[in-house]
């Protein structure tokens, strides 16, 4: 068996290697090059499953970041239980072959409960006083508490909302080498984020975008000095790449004025109810799954998404087939944002209306996908007095106070991926410098696995 590393730079494309990235354009100048062809949805869960396990969706059964629970009527979003993924992951294939192969999982989504021998993902202490706590979740328990000891607390607040940042990359950083140094696995998974972030809140053409790109790029080169010296292979790859887009395309409004949608009030505010509604979205990014309570209700509900300007694509159940994205979590409408276009999840008409969780960071509350958690709200116009006075109502006086400073204006967001048909130069990429055989100029996000396999037994 031979150590193997794979770093995945969430974002990264072919035209973002350049002079800002020398150690990234270095390794893809001295090795191989290949296009990858990503799943539908091109998005995290989704890709990293298929990479995973060598299954299309309909395989493992993982439609998006999150999907609606029908027996529950909810809208569940950034579940972490590896057992929501059917099928063999790879670290349990490879440890058939060979029972001394082991496998650090950093940050890959889908990373509690699995049969990977090391892990460490973000989990936050929720306080009963509404406070959350950034943390983490190992695998050995004791890791977490090595880590935060050398490190800190894992950075939350840097990792997603509005100071997302390199800090987050960064300690991830660094409990890759610390885990590597103290364990040796022989797979190493590592999850490097920043791209994303950057890429979504600005959009690809901003001009802060080779910042960003230099950012990474220095905490690679951390990684491959580090494998250099240990003679470990390594591949660098990523999921997805971010296109410039223009607007949003307001699904669940546009089911509300067909009547299509139930809303429950609570204190003057509106809350989406999906058990009761005839049809309602569930959006992901590009992509969003369109749930119809009625059988008989299914092709007038696909009559009206064909006429929403943005749509690009219908998908129904004999579609999904073909594209092998069928799974009963998925929705009965699957619905495929134009180039330039992507969904946002608001269903009120009247900003006042608003549910409470709508202006701040609430990942797992939010029935989609909100990259609008990446901005302050520009109508605040002092936000971080007023995130300052939020926490010391919290801290000092033991209040409940939302942190709600999140815009409800989805035009602010630059970026989106999810389409898997994507211009060259945005399409995501595989590097390596090991000789493992023949590899296709471009290949599906299923074959990852097999490349894999072949670093550490080849």
């Amino acid at each position: 068996m031979h150590r193997t590393a794979v770093i995945l730079v969430v974002g990264l494309t072919r035209s973002l290697i350049g002079e800002h990235a020398p150690r990234l354009k270095r390794f893809a100048d001295r090795g191989i090059v290949t296009t990858l062809r990503p799943t539908l949805p091109a998005v995290t869960c989704t890709v990293q499953s298929s990479m995973l396990t060598g299954l299309p969706v309909s395989g493992h059964g993982i439609v998006g970041n999150g999907w609606y629970h029908r027996e529950q009527c909810e809208v569940q979003f950034w579940k972490q239980s590896n057992r929501l993924v059917h099928g063999e992951k790879v670290w349990e294939t490879a440890r058939k072959r060979d029972p001394s192969f082991t496998c650090a999982n950093l940050f890959w989504w889908y990373n509690m409960y699995s049969s990977a021998d090391f892990s460490v993902t973000p989990r936050p202490i929720y306080k009963a006083d509404g406070r959350k706590i950034p943390d983490c979740y190992t695998e050995p328990p004791t890791l977490r508490d090595g880590l935060t000891e050398r490190f800190g607390r894992f950075p939350l607040f840097q990792f997603w909302g509005p100071a997302a940042s390199i800090a987050s990359t960064r300690w991830i950083v660094d409990a890759s080498l610390h885990v590597c140094e103290k364990h040796d696995p022989t797979l190493t998974l590592i999850y490097l984020p920043h791209l994303d972030y950057a890429l979504q809140k600005l959009g690809p053409d901003h001009p802060d975008i080779p910042l960003a790109v230099a950012e990474v790029d220095f905490e690679v080169a951390r990684l491959l000095d580090f494998f250099e010296k240990q003679d470990t292979r390594v591949m660098i790859l990523s999921e997805y790449g971010i296109e410039q887009v223009t607007g949003p395309i307001e699904i669940n409004r546009i089911l509300r004025e067909e009547g299509a949608i139930r809303l429950r009030e609570e204190e003057g505010l509106e809350l989406l109810d999906p058990g009761a509604s005839d049809a309602f979205a569930v959006v992901d990014h590009q992509l969003t799954h369109v749930y119809v309570k009625h059988e008989r209700d299914i092709p007038r509900f696909a009559d009206l998404c064909r006429a929403i300007p943005g749509v690009e694509r219908v998908l129904l159940r004999e579609d999904r087939a073909k594209l092998a994205i069928d799974h009963e979590r998925s929705g009965e409408i699957v619905l495929v944002a134009q180039a330039g276009r992507w969904f946002s999840y608001p269903w009120w008409l009247d900003d006042a209306r608003a549910p409470d969780f709508a202006r701040t960071v609430d990942i797992h509350r939010k029935p989609g996908y909100d990259p609008a958690e990446l901005f302050l709200d520009p109508k605040i116009p002092l936000p971080k007095l007023k995130i300052a006075w939020r926490l010391f109502q919290r801290k000092a006086l033991g209040m409940r106070a939302l942190l709600d400073v999140i815009p409800l204006d989805a035009s602010l967001v630059q970026g989106s991926h999810g389409r898997p048909d994507m211009p060259e130069s945005l399409r995501p990429i595989l590097m390596t410098h090991t000789d493992i055989g023949h590899l296709d100029e471009s290949i599906d996000a299923p074959a990852v696995r097999d490349v894999i396999l072949r670093h550490v037994f080849e």
